[in-house]
């Protein structure tokens, strides 16, 4: 019993640094996808996580996909397979 309070504080302190460098940064990462996805709109430029560069031509909110026009024609997809940070980097002023 003596060794485990002993031991306590260093546990807490792990709980402490795993939830601020592990947790935090990533629901404020999922926040972010959330917010893209939500605010993307039709003649935004976005790349794919494959890196497809393309223009939203067409939004569906029933499925969760969009329809982008690249340069060989038109592709349906998943909003999932859009790159937030790439995205980004194609219009800063929307961030």
């Amino acid at each position: 019993m003596d060794g485990f309070s002993g031991q306590m504080p260093f546990l807490l302190l792990m709980l402490v640094v795993f939830f601020f460098f592990i947790i935090l940064p990533q629901q404020r990462r999922q926040k972010k996808e959330k917010n893209f996805m939500r605010d993307l709109s039709k003649g935004d430029r976005v790349i794919t996580k494959s890196g497809l560069h393309a223009k939203v031509l067409d939004l569906n909110d029933n499925d969760n996909t969009c329809i982008i026009e690249t340069m060989a024609g038109k592709l349906k997809i998943e909003r999932s397979a859009l790159s937030l940070e790439m995205s980004q980097k194609l219009n800063p002023s929307k961030k």
